[in-house]
């Protein structure tokens, strides 16, 4: 690093002005928060939420960011996104006992990831075999620190379409 280089501007991550959008995260049938087969998620405990009934196994990124989390399960994955959006990716309910069978990961711990990024595969015979549902539950874990997290959504999407629109205030 040379001297001058002190002085250069640090690159910042562009910051969205209004509302941050994130985008559905697989093809399917959006689930409503109180209608996730988990309580957990259901009653909103780890933060403001919906879910997709995937017709396909693959997820894909709903925002631009940086994977923070990736247990070896393969089945959920934690993203800080831009604009302080902190997002959990939990794929199916109880889904951790497949112990990863079924799942596999494109990305990995420290990975920059762009919105529509194929993140993860999984078999959903498997998961329907193991006798798990098998829906994405996509969480804004950090939902308090936003006026509002509102899903505006619904029926069937497709990965990419705008599926929760987080307010600052």
């Amino acid at each position: 690093m040379g001297f001058f280089d002190l002085f250069k501007k640090k690159e910042e991550p562009v910051v969205p002005a209004g509302p941050i959008v994130v985008a559905a995260d697989a093809k399917g049938a959006i689930v409503k928060m109180e209608d996730i087969p988990d309580e957990v998620f259901a009653q909103g405990i780890l933060g403001q939420c919906c879910g997709i009934d995937p017709a396909v196994g693959e997820v894909y990124a709903p925002i631009d960011g940086e994977i923070t989390q990736a247990p070896d399960s393969l089945h959920a994955l934690g993203i800080q996104g831009v604009g302080g959006v902190e997002v959990l990716i939990h794929v199916g309910v109880d889904t951790v006992e497949m112990k990863g069978d079924g799942f596999a990961s494109n990305v990995k711990l420290g990975d920059k990831i762009k919105k529509g990024q194929l993140l993860l595969t999984m078999d959903l015979d498997k998961i329907k075999a193991a006798g798990h549902p098998a829906v994405v539950i996509t969480v804004v874990t950090n939902s308090d620190d936003f006026a509002s997290v509102d899903l505006v959504a619904e029926g069937n999407v497709e990965p990419g379409a705008d599926m929760l629109k987080v307010s600052k205030g």
